[in-house]
């Protein structure tokens, strides 16, 4: 079983490890539109946060927001905040160069990409995770962060798409 940290203490993660060179399982997330967005497949940026409603998933977003903009990759947030509350984040924040979506619906991303958080006071979201993959769906970068409250490595993502 994977594991991951929060603030220095051990927590599980379930559902299917991915790892480099894997096909990236496709799945559905929910827009703010309540419409579908398609995870896997083809070239993204894929995000995984706890929550947007915390000082370092914002902060995350945000410079995904900013460099994302300088790429031709689709990049997509994703946690199991309500479409509603993603919404109100995205227009509060300016963010309009990725899309934000929610996996509050069956967990479906979260128990196929390996990121859901199975113990501990987190217990239900995702935890901070990056996946890259390329125009054929297969996994070129993933960065499970070592503790949730650790923001990614955005260079080690930005360089995996050239």
């Amino acid at each position: 079983m994977a594991t991951t940290k929060l603030k220095g203490n051990i927590v599980n993660l379930k559902g299917n490890e991915i790892n480099i060179g894997d096909k990236a399982p496709i799945v559905k997330v929910v827009n703010q539109d309540l419409s579908d967005i398609k995870i896997g497949g083809k070239a993204q940026i894929i995000i995984a946060v706890p929550s947007l409603d915390t000082p370092v998933c914002a902060e995350e977003t945000r410079k995904f927001n900013e460099k994302a903009v300088d790429t031709n990759i689709e990049a997509i947030v994703i946690s199991m905040d309500l479409p509603f509350a993603a919404g109100r984040f995205c227009t509060t924040e300016g963010i309009e160069n990725l899309k934000v979506g929610s996996d509050f619906r069956n967990k479906d991303f979260a128990k196929e990409y390996g990121v859901l958080i199975a113990d501990g006071p987190l217990e239900g979201v995702t935890c901070r995770a990056i996946f890259v993959t390329n125009n054929e769906g297969i996994v070129i970068h993933k960065e499970i962060c070592e503790d949730i409250t650790n923001e990614p490595d955005y260079e080690a993502v930005f360089k995996a798409i050239i």
